[in-house]
């Protein structure tokens, strides 16, 4: 058996004397450490992956994962939605997908002569989109206002989806015939990108020995529930930030936009969601403040996905994760207090 997930992350200089955490902290460090042995019986020997993870689930967020066909993409998805006794779906995106065969769609009713919704799978707590580059950017859109409003609008009628709401998207960056590149606009919505890569020989032999003889998936159960899950997205949202760690997220955002390798740099929402999973990172920690590891720990799945390079940096085979890194070896670290503010 593979060993249980740290939860912790590592980067940096720690800042800032210990505290005491607060109670909903310990709950959140121990459930979300439940979640991670689940879903490390399935994907196996890659505790980072699933830290990103489960920092996008408790960031109130959604998580793009990218990668090679075969390394687990969808095994993850499928991981982590059973982990959690809540409603769960899943699309497989294809090019003759329509935007209402995901929202719903208003169907006549001739007994009652009126339309009544039907609703699509995205009404559900964990939404797993397989592939989700194969549909055409229309399809694609339909989920810009659930991920960033978590809502659906049809035939000029709103509803309201379910609490919690997490999208869990895989996507092949090699087969590029027959796909779609997400957009811009769709790209920015997920909190965190997340690439899982080959295993290496030990935790391949270990997946080979315990998955020979069954489908790990099948017999995997919910060690949590929505109810409990929104009780820890209440506790995270209040885990403290101080001014230094919310002036240094600005500028690590910031330095995005001044970079000459790239043609678009981070957005304000990268600021809002980087703050949000350094506060997961924070609480999973089992702290109820944010301290610099926190920030530097989560930067690149949150921030490496958003940018676009230019074709000179693309040439000289630059990549976004290493710029995301050079300029967390550059911008200054805050070395002050970061509890000193809580009341």
């Amino acid at each position: 058996m593979t060993p249980k997930t740290q939860l912790t992350g590592t980067a940096g200089p720690t800042t800032g004397a210990p505290a005491p955490a607060a109670p909903g902290i310990d709950r959140v460090h121990g459930t979300i450490q439940r979640i991670a042995a689940n879903v490390e019986q399935v994907l196996v020997g890659k505790p980072e992956v699933v830290r990103v993870a489960l920092v996008t689930l408790l960031a109130e967020g959604h998580l793009l994962v990218e990668d090679v066909p075969g390394v687990g993409k969808t095994s993850l998805a499928k991981a982590l939605a059973r982990s959690i006794d809540c409603t769960v779906s899943r699309i497989q995106f294809t090019p003759d997908l329509l935007p209402s065969d995901i929202t719903g769609v208003s169907i006549y009713n001739r007994q009652t002569e009126s339309f009544e919704f039907r609703p699509g799978p995205v009404f559900a707590n964990i939404v797993v989109g397989d592939e989700i580059n194969r549909a055409s950017p229309k399809t694609q859109s339909a989920l810009l206002e659930c991920m960033e409003e978590q809502q659906v609008t049809v035939d000029g009628d709103t509803y309201a989806l379910g609490a919690p709401f997490m999208v869990i998207a895989t996507q092949n960056p090699v087969e590029m015939e027959g796909t779609y590149a997400l957009p811009e606009a769709q790209r920015d919505r997920f909190t965190a990108r997340v690439s899982i890569g080959y295993p290496d020989a030990k935790a391949e032999l270990a997946m080979v020995d315990e998955h020979s003889g069954h489908d790990p998936l099948g017999q995997l159960r919910p060690v949590t529930d929505s109810a409990e899950v929104q009780e820890l997205l209440r506790v995270v949202s209040q885990v403290h930030t101080s001014t230094d760690i919310r002036r240094y997220a600005i500028a690590l955002v910031t330095a995005t936009r001044n970079l000459a390798e790239l043609r678009l740099g981070a957005s304000p929402r990268s600021t809002l969601q980087l703050v949000r999973a350094a506060r997961a990172q924070a609480a999973l920690a089992g702290r109820d403040f944010v301290i610099p590891d926190d920030l530097q720990a989560v930067a690149v799945p949150v921030l490496a996905h958003r940018l676009v390079l230019t074709s000179e940096a693309r040439a000289a085979r630059r990549s976004a994760t290493d710029l995301v890194r050079q300029l967390l070896e550059r911008i200054p670290v805050p070395r002050g207090d970061t509890h000193d503010e809580r009341g």
